[in-house]
């Protein structure tokens, strides 16, 4: 059947640009210098924003290294909003001196949620127009000692949204968090700090960027509830012809899961988000890839495609059109047989991904190297399990959970 061939070459055409464009990344990542920054006055006012849920374990951790950063102290405050604590998470922020509002609300749960209203508050009292720039974290983030610094160098060379190199303090805990320190690893390392030598526009993670006062102004403080709100607020900068940029030299660890389930939970709301985000931006960017020739467009829209709906989509045709007689068992099994060809060598290119990766930044990763073969060895099942995530995330409604943070 025609449709059943259309999915077939979009699925293969679309895959196959994704694959050039990941080899591509990787070559520059190491033909072309990184972006180094000019050293620039340090005179910027910064509001440092947390979201913490029950996070008295972790929390103090981030805020001693904000406030030992070699940036002057005094132009960096710290807000926060105990989001639903029932620990003490709030008494222990305000006796290390940060503005802490507590909130709660059963109702609109999510991160996304706590920093409107952190914002609101701070525009509503006047407090939001003493900075320059907001800079948002998660409560289990350590920070090096120079991340505000170089953060300050990049702001101040034109970028009015900057997200850093982000790395992990349980690296070596197992193959779990292996997997996604890896993830995160790569992303900055060849896909961000590729697209700074490109000349076009990086995606925030979660945690670990900064946005100016007037990019807050332009939002009313932060309108972003989705599931994946991070991705939410790089595609509406994109639409706005905002370019984020990178500084790979500012370097935030965060805490990965240790468990699958807690892994599968969290990425079930990733793969959630992502297809939320594709179906309220996608047609925008690519009307946007066309009419302005804006590559980010092109790289974004590439990042949110939902392949593995389309798969499952393609899957089901296949069946459908197999019981009503329009195509045969056997060509259908052919089609597979390509498939599994194209899994297998998938399963490969992932290893070698992880491998190069770790030689890349071997100085940054804190495991030995018997355990770093190893954990190449298991990247592919890390990127497999997201199959089934996927699957689960086109019927379910997973919301927003906190992850358990133990502290390192």
């Amino acid at each position: 059947m025609a449709l059943l061939a259309f999915i077939d070459i979009l699925l293969g055409v679309v895959g196959t640009v994704g694959m050039v464009y990941q080899v591509v990344c990787v070559l520059a990542s190491f033909t072309a210098k990184p972006r180094k920054f000019p050293e620039a006055p340090r005179d910027k006012r910064y509001a440092v924003l947390i979201s913490a849920r029950n996070e008295e374990q972790v929390v103090g951790n981030l805020i001693d290294c904000i406030q030992n950063q070699t940036y002057p102290s005094g132009l960096i405050d710290i807000w926060m909003v105990a989001d639903n604590c029932t620990d003490d998470t709030a008494g222990l922020a305000r006796r290390k001196g940060c503005h802490v509002i507590e909130r709660f609300d059963q109702t609109q749960i999510g991160k996304g949620y706590a920093l409107t209203f952190l914002l609101n508050r701070m525009i509503d009292s006047g407090a939001s127009k003493r900075y320059d720039a907001f800079f948002v974290f998660d409560a289990d983030n350590k920070l090096d000692r120079e991340y505000f610094a170089q953060m300050n160098n990049a702001f101040q060379s034109g970028f009015k949204i900057l997200t850093s190199f982000r790395n992990s303090v349980n690296f070596d805990d197992n193959w779990v968090s292996s997997g996604s320190a890896l993830w995160f690893v790569r992303e900055s390392r060849f896909l961000n700090n590729s697209r700074m030598i490109f000349g076009s526009s990086c995606h925030v993670g979660g945690t670990g960027f900064m946005f100016s006062r007037e990019i807050m102004e332009r939002n009313s403080g932060w309108k972003f509830h989705l599931l994946t709100e991070d991705l939410e607020f790089t595609m509406d900068s994109i639409l706005h012809g905002d370019r984020i940029g990178y500084c790979g030299t500012a370097i935030l660890y965060d805490e990965q899961p240790v468990t699958f389930k807690q892994s599968w939970r969290q990425r079930l709301r990733w793969s959630r988000g992502f297809l939320q985000v594709f179906r309220y931006y996608g047609p925008a960017l690519v009307r946007r890839a066309i009419k302005e020739r804006d590559f980010s467009c092109v790289d974004l829209t590439l990042l949110i495609c939902p392949f593995t709906a389309l798969s499952v989509i393609r899957t089901v045709l296949a069946g459908v059109f197999i019981a009503l007689g329009f195509v045969s068992l056997q060509s259908q099994l052919d089609s597979m047989n390509m498939w599994i060809v194209g899994g297998v060598a998938s399963v490969l290119g992932m290893m070698l991904l992880a491998a190069i990766t770790c030689i890349a930044e071997r100085d940054k990763i804190d495991a030995t190297n018997k355990e770093l073969v190893a954990y190449c060895l298991s990247f592919p099942i890390y990127l497999l399990s997201y199959i089934p995530i996927s699957f689960q995330a086109m019927f379910s409604k997973p919301g927003w959970k906190p992850i358990e943070h133990r502290g390192h």
